[in-house]
């Protein structure tokens, strides 16, 4: 995939988070445009998983530059479809250069509507613009036919409770919208039989399909919605946002758990290394910029923000690879075990 004579296989794990995903796309960007990483495997949840699919449909097209390309016309796109949404920021956000939504009108009527009707009473005729959008920019023929990375797309199952990967053929428009769908704005997504909400609630991203279905021991975790925080949260929204981030992180914090206890009976050699995977993990967190930005602005899709957060993720990735890559393929760069302690 990469242009480097000698680049170093990784797997990615793309995090979900609205318009900070526009954050990833600024990481992947830089990835590609870099070269020296030979992505293997890509899982995502929702706008990591549209991150994910659209590199596979434009990679198939032209390569690196084709999934740059289509990365850039992606969130244009998604830019335009919003742009005329009655939640917009106040003229004195924008005055200020605040990104957050906070005090927009039309998201408090937004979130009171929301709160009081459910998608089955506001949309019975269950219009979807997010999953017309992904009909009419991503050729999912182009998607099944690359073969450069596995693609996996998680959702969560509505009835069980579990997780739900889908990859390869199994990608199209509908799976995909599944692992958006955050359940008080979307009617749940039915296939065949099943019904799906957004996979951020049971997996953000998944890790392990990664594990078992490539040979690729190093991942590289993308974050977008923080793992810790420093401050206690006191207003409504801020308790309701780290909430949310709580909830979607548990499922990767067990997973992240598991591998370091994996990692540490292999250290001390209770496990063998032939028969298990020593995983090594690294992260891309949220530059310190994008951690200070309100939750609200996950719904800000201006692209004068969505270009503000790629960019942010394009240096950011790029300090990481400048400090990490000698590392890569030899060791985790990501204490795992100061996390758990």
């Amino acid at each position: 995939m990469a242009s480097n004579k000698n680049p170093k296989k990784i797997n990615l794990a793309l995090q979900g988070g609205g318009a900070h995903g526009a954050f990833t796309w600024g990481v992947l960007d830089k990835i590609l445009e870099d070269g020296r990483l030979d992505i293997e495997g890509l899982s995502g949840t929702s706008a990591g998983a549209i991150n994910a699919v659209v590199i596979a449909d434009g990679y198939t097209k032209n390569g690196v530059d084709g999934a740059r390309e289509a990365l850039d016309n992606f969130w244009t796109k998604l830019s335009d479809l919003s742009r005329f949404s009655p939640v917009q920021r106040t003229p004195w956000a924008r005055l200020s250069n605040d990104w957050s939504l906070d005090y927009s009108p039309g998201r408090m009527m937004f979130d009171s509507f929301t709160g009081t009707f459910s998608p089955y009473e506001f949309n019975p005729i269950n219009y979807n613009p997010l999953l017309n959008l992904f009909k009419s920019e991503i050729d999912f023929d182009h998607v099944h036919e690359c073969k450069n990375f596995e693609l996996f797309v998680c959702a969560t199952n509505v009835r069980s409770g579990k997780t739900k990967v889908f990859k390869n053929e199994e990608i199209n428009a509908t799976s995909l919208m599944a692992s958006c769908c955050l359940p008080e704005i979307y009617q749940a997504v039915e296939i065949d039989g099943e019904a799906y909400w957004d996979g951020g609630f049971m997996g953000n991203p998944p890790l392990y399909p990664l594990f078992y279905e490539t040979e690729c021991e190093d991942v590289l975790l993308i974050e977008v919605n923080p793992i810790e925080t420093p401050e206690i949260p006191r207003s409504v929204r801020s308790i309701h946002n780290r909430l949310n981030e709580i909830t979607f992180n548990a499922t990767l914090l067990r997973e992240l758990r598991t591998v370091e206890f994996v990692s540490r009976l292999i250290e001390e050699g209770k496990l063998d290394k032939k028969k298990y995977m020593n995983v090594k993990m690294h992260a891309i967190e949220p530059a310190q910029k994008m951690q200070e930005l309100s939750s609200s602005s996950k719904l800000n899709m201006e692209l004068e923000f969505l270009h503000y957060l790629r960019n942010l993720g394009r240096d950011t990735a790029s300090e990481w690879i400048e400090k990490n890559f000698k590392d890569i393929g030899k060791k985790s760069t990501l204490n795992l075990r100061e996390m758990f302690e």
